[in-house]
């Protein structure tokens, strides 16, 4: 019975144990001072074994208690399990284990008294005499790793040495730690930091006060903040930190800045909104003792499974110098971005998707948190917002409605599709059977149907989202129906005919007048309904010649294989004529001149010439098999040496004169295991052209030139390589989402409001050997591109364009990167854009260095500042921003 009774002591210590967060683990006792037996390796004991009792009456008045435990206990021990009476304590040594529901207890030695009413957990030494096994003790997700603990069941208190724990982003270490009951402790000799190194920290926060709220908050005095263990001046008398897995609300603190034209600032300032498990808002304002001043809109929000997405809105009011002076200036610039996705096995059948970039043309130019040259160069800013529904009919019906945008940032020309409709039915084949291979002329007929309807707006930015934008939008529809179908002849040739059907509809046309008020001639509205109609038919044949020319299986070169694909094809579209007018140009009564109501339609006019014309082309792919290096292959390496080479012409059956059309050539190869991309392009003209530049119905080669008068080329190298061949592309996103390179040729995206994330891709994750004195793997890569662009279109021979922009990124040491971008313009004979990069990865610490040296967008910042973003506050940023001219 008294056996029995210490097994429910002992248990009963431990369930009450697992009832806090902090271990129950080794105390004051010598972890030393138990000697090492060899016991069995584990034990179970039963809870109905435990706390079974015999009845001394078959019947009781009072209620039956409820049971001591409520779930099995495992417990062992690698050396032995040791009961002593004397003592009253039960041992459990080396490796020893308990598991009770979720609790988890493991220590090199485990001690219960049960005379004291107290349980002990520590670590043991080992043959060398160091200790080991330190006790860890968890329950779900809290997990606690002191040296030693010491609890008393009864009170509920514990002490604790030496406690490390994780509380969110912050490790903590406590020399001595109270538990005052199930849900405070307080702490004696603290330290806190973000570093994953509790033991050897780069930096920490030193108090002798702590007051810890496991999963809500700690609170601390005074406390000194200490940088590779050297005290620093920076320290608080007191501090508050919140400790919780869920986002949570709070202030933002701004930057302070100084300018040369707008004084000193407070930026990125605000407030961060965790509104819920979905969705946040982070509104950040920046001010200028000028009178300048900034808002933005930072939105995220997403469901698993089903969507996400982000929105930004930014506006900025920009004043330049002090009212008075000359260079005084005033604008308002705003930027509007929105991305959604949807995830596609949400609702197959229905899609959704989001990618909005509009805004001010300036914006990017000279917005004050914004520093990317990619962006500021970017000449369009698109937009598109898509929904698209797909019906599971027979025939199947697919349906999608796009609002579209598109701004041209130096014309300041806007142009929108609000909305474009769009549907098609899938083609049918009327004559085709229902099982079995189409093949021939008739089984291969087939039919589809098209709709595409459109509200076309174009405006410019000053008048965008105004009333005045909207009065000359145009609405039409357009219906097609091709009818085509395909056929071998001769067996090695592919042939095609199709017949097109066209209808457009308009609402609203015009009418040619000549006004005399005026003397001119006007264009005159007509408001209702009308269409036109049209027809065309085309066919093409073509085939697939493959030729090889083998050298030898010795040779280096076995065999080059070259692969043409001619192709021709004639179009015929008769005249329209029947759609066109005629008006008086002068005034004289006599109608001149011809034509269409329907002139500046969106889906454009019914053509009045004939058109019938015969087009040629030729790809040619050109592929080499070589000897592979590696002895041990059997088959020969294939190498591509010509992934295209195009010639295209046409020939005008109906025009009288120049019935050629100039030759297009075209390429493209990929070289260096298809990391050099290489592509290239001209235009030959077979006509040759007069003094005044004009083309003239003779031959070139007859006017003492060339077979042909090459009027443009272009040839354009791309060069992405690295240290090594597992890293990924690197990509600028932000920079891309604005408008500009995806790549690092034009610097990287600098965005002034969250300085923490490094100038550097360092997705690819790569790791290297590190020596005690050396890096033998030094990381690098470059990216390199080179556009000549030639004209000569009225003998001019000129090149009009010929740069070379290069990037280049490695690491010196493990924790140094750099990184430069920077090219230069062969016609104009100076350098373009240069970037500097410099970056310090100082564990939990990232300082950086970025400098433009000179040009419009010549900047430099300087960040340091802690990782994490609960410390995000504690950083240093001191930059200089390029002065904008506001225009």
């Amino acid at each position: 019975m008294q056996r029995k009774l210490i097994y429910i002591v002992f248990l009963t210590i431990f369930l009450t144990v697992g009832k806090h967060k902090t271990y129950s683990q080794d105390g004051p006792p010598k972890s030393g001072s138990f000697p090492a037996k060899n016991q069995p390796d584990s034990t179970k004991v039963e809870i109905t074994e435990l706390t079974k009792v015999i009845d001394s009456s078959k019947k009781d008045s009072l209620k039956p208690k409820k049971a001591l435990l409520e779930d099995k206990i495992k417990r062992k021990a690698v050396d032995y399990e040791k009961i002593d009476q004397k003592k009253k304590q039960i041992t459990l040594y080396n490796k020893a284990e308990v598991y009770y529901q979720d609790i988890e207890l493991k220590s090199g030695i485990i001690v219960i008294d049960y005379e004291k009413d107290e349980v002990y957990a520590g670590r043991i030494k080992d043959s060398t005499g160091k200790y080991t096994q330190l006790p860890v003790f968890k329950q779900g997700n809290n997990v606690v790793e002191p040296d030693s603990i010491r609890f008393n069941f009864k009170t509920k208190k514990a002490l604790v040495w030496n406690s490390r724990t994780d509380q969110g982003e912050f490790k903590v270490k406590a020399a001595i730690t109270k538990k005052e009951n199930d849900s405070v402790y307080f702490m004696k000799g603290a330290r806190f930091t973000t570093s994953k190194d509790i033991e050897n920290p780069e930096y920490y926060f030193q108090t002798n006060k702590v007051k810890l709220v496991p999963g809500k908050k700690v609170v601390v005095g005074f406390t000194n903040m200490v940088i590779a263990d050297v005290p620093t001046p920076l320290a608080l008398p007191f501090a508050f930190f919140p400790m919780t897995e869920k986002s949570r609300s709070g202030i933002i603190m701004p930057t302070y800045n100084d300018s040369n034209t707008r004084g000193f600032s407070l930026q990125n300032g605000g407030y961060y909104f965790a509104l819920s498990d979905y969705y946040d808002l982070a509104i950040l304002g920046d001010y200028y003792t000028n009178g300048s001043y900034g808002f933005r809109f930072e939105s995220s929000y997403g469901k698993r499974y089903k969507f996400n997405g982000n929105v930004n809105v930014r506006f900025e009011n920009l004043i330049n110098s002090e009212r008075g002076y000359p260079d005084y200036a005033r604008s308002n610039i705003y930027n509007i971005q929105w991305s959604h996705s949807k995830d596609g096995k949400s609702n197959p059948n229905s899609r959704f998707s989001a990618s909005v970039n509009l805004g001010s043309s300036t914006y990017f130019r000279q917005s004050l948190n914004q520093i990317n040259v990619g962006s500021t160069l970017n000449n369009t800013l698109s937009s598109s917002i898509s929904y698209s529904k797909t019906f599971n009919s027979v025939p199947q019906v697919n349906l999608s409605l796009t609002a579209t945008h598109s701004q041209n940032t130096n014309t300041e020309q806007i142009n929108m599709t609000l909305p474009t409709l769009q549907m098609s039915v899938d083609r049918l084949f009327p004559f085709a059977p229902k099982e079995g291979t189409k093949k021939g002329i008739f089984k291969n007929i087939n039919f589809q149907y098209n709709l595409r309807g459109e509200n076309r707006i174009n405006t410019t930015d000053s008048l965008f989202f105004k009333p005045e934008m909207f009065k000359n939008a145009l609405l039409g529809f357009q219906h097609s129906i091709p009818l085509s179908t395909n056929f071998k002849v001769f067996k090695y040739f592919s042939a095609t005919t199709s017949i097109n059907y066209n209808e457009v509809w308009y609402f609203k046309t015009i009418q040619k007048e000549f006004e005399a008020t005026q003397n001119a001639v006007v264009n005159n509205e007509i408001r209702g309904f009308d269409a036109f109609r049209t027809y065309s038919f085309s066919a093409g044949i073509g085939t697939t010649i493959y030729g090889t020319f083998n050298f030898g299986d010795k040779k280096k070169i076995q065999a080059i294989r070259h692969v043409m694909r001619p192709n021709i094809s004639y179009s015929y579209t008769p005249s329209f004529s029947k759609y066109y007018d005629t008006y008086d140009p002068d005034g004289s009564g006599t109608m001149l001149k011809e034509y269409t109501r329907f002139e500046g339609g969106i889906f454009g006019a019914p053509g009045q010439n004939m058109s019938n014309n015969i087009g040629f082309t030729l790809s040619n792919t050109f592929e080499a098999k070589v000897t592979d290096k590696d002895s041990t292959k059997t088959e020969p390496k294939k190498i591509m040496l010509l992934n295209n080479l195009n010639f295209s012409t046409s020939y005008d059956i109906t025009a009288d004169s120049l019935r050629w059309a100039p030759m297009r050539v075209s390429g493209g190869t990929q070289i260096l295991n298809q990391k050099m991309n290489i592509n290239f392009a001209a235009t030959l003209d077979p006509y040759a052209i007069n003094n005044s530049g004009q083309r003239i119905n003779t031959w070139n080669i007859d006017n003492g030139g060339s077979l042909f008068r090459m009027t443009s080329a272009n040839l354009t190298i791309n060069y992405a390589f690295a240290s090594s061949d597992g890293e990924g592309e690197k990509k600028n996103k932000q920079g891309e989402r604005n408008g500009g390179r995806g790549d690092d040729l034009f610097g990287t995206n600098t965005d002034l409001s969250d300085r923490r994330d490094s100038q550097f891709d360092d997705s690819g994750g790569n790791e290297n050997v590190v020596s005690d004195f050396f890096k033998y793997k030094l990381p690098w890569d470059m990216n390199l591109a080179y556009a000549l662009t030639y004209s000569n279109n009225r003998r001019e021979q000129k090149i009009t364009g010929n740069s070379l922009m290069v990037s280049m990124n490695t690491d010196l040491t493990p924790k140094w990167k750099i990184g430069v971008s920077t090219g230069y313009d062969f016609v104009q004979k100076g350098v373009t854009f240069t970037q500097f990069r410099f970056e310090r990865d100082l564990l939990s610490w990232r300082m950086d260095f970025n400098w433009v040296p000179f040009g419009d967008n010549a900047y430099w910042g300087f960040f340091i500042g802690i990782k994490s973003g609960v410390l995000s506050d504690i950083k240093w940023d001191k930059r200089s921003l390029p002065d904008r001219t506001l225009r």
